[in-house]
């Protein structure tokens, strides 16, 4: 049984449609068609029906597809414990991560590795929460954030590890009449106008939040991803805005304050398929992003510190 087959019948179960599977991994449909027939002659049975004008998946393609995550994740435990065994993690790993995140992440591990043998590959993408579980599909290392109570630990078949627990802070114009506060609660916030977020974002969870304790919806004028666009907003005044406090520098005509009184701060955490967290390169690479998340928070407190 060729292990390449059962990935694909993975990528088909994951991914939903031939075209899907074939944009993932480079190829022409009738190429993933063709090893889809070669995998059903050589296993033996039908592992693919008719769904309408789709293919699915039969039991028996079920089976299968659930199996290529067993058999990987074996398969990396022992290349794992060969390497451990060497002694040296090598190779190469791909990350893909939020942009602010690695903003703040990226520069230090790549500082810790520039004496290892691990070269890492970089993507970076702006997506809502749910959809960075579907990102390890095609990274070894997604950089990911949640304010969920609890979704850096959930268990479903991937290996979570926290990197950082990063405050979320209130932007505001320089010359708004909260500015002069040291610190924001929701009753505070009563009737403002607000930079936001897209429906399903992380920082969406604060501003429903604050909504829910103020008992009123607030306005939104603009749904942004991106914080500097952001932060340039909120300086033009065109609203408030959601900021984390690591990667906000500062910025003429905008001033941060801390959120009180609700959930104000996002989980940071590294997410793999546990096949490729068996590798001792990949696993090297999130230990030290744990590493460089310890450092980052150590240093900004300090630094709240002697502000303070």
């Amino acid at each position: 049984m060729d292990l390449r087959h059962l990935e694909l019948l993975r990528d088909l179960a994951d991914r939903g449609t031939l075209a899907a599977v074939a944009a993932a991994t480079h190829r022409t449909p009738s190429a993933v068609s063709q090893q889809l027939r070669t995998a059903e002659r050589e296993i033996g049975v039908r592992l693919v029906e008719p769904d309408g004008r789709r293919l699915r998946l039969t039991p028996e393609g079920r089976l299968l597809a659930a199996g290529a995550d067993e058999v990987g994740e074996v398969l990396a435990r022992v290349h794992g414990r060969l390497d451990e065994l060497v002694g040296t993690p090598a190779g190469t790993v791909s990350i893909g991560t939020l942009p602010s995140a690695g903003e703040a992440l990226l520069p230090g591990l790549l500082q810790r590795l520039s004496s290892t043998q691990i070269h890492l590959e970089i993507d970076d993408f702006d997506v809502p929460e749910a959809e960075f579980a579907v990102r390890a599909r095609d990274v070894d290392v997604v950089v990911a954030h949640s304010l969920t109570p609890g979704a850096a630990s959930v268990q479903d078949g991937r290996v979570r590890r926290v990197i950082a627990r990063e405050p979320i802070d209130v932007a505001l114009p320089a010359s708004h009449p909260l500015a002069g506060r040291a610190t924001l609660r929701p009753a505070d916030l009563a009737g403002t106008t607000w930079v936001g977020v897209p429906v399903g974002y992380p920082f969406d969870t604060v501003m429903g939040s604050i909504e829910r304790d103020l008992g009123a919806t607030l306005e939104r004028r603009y749904r942004l991803r991106d914080n500097r666009l952001v932060e340039s907003l909120v300086a033009s005044g065109e609203g408030l805005g959601l900021l984390p406090r690591f990667t906000t520098r500062s910025r003429q005509g905008v001033v941060i304050r801390p959120l009180q009184g609700v959930r104000a701060h996002r989980s940071i955490f590294a997410l793999s398929r546990r096949e490729r967290h068996e590798r001792l390169a990949v696993r090297t690479v999130v230990d030290l992003l744990v590493e460089v998340g310890r450092d980052l928070v150590r240093a900004r407190g300090e630094a709240a510190t002697r502000e303070g």
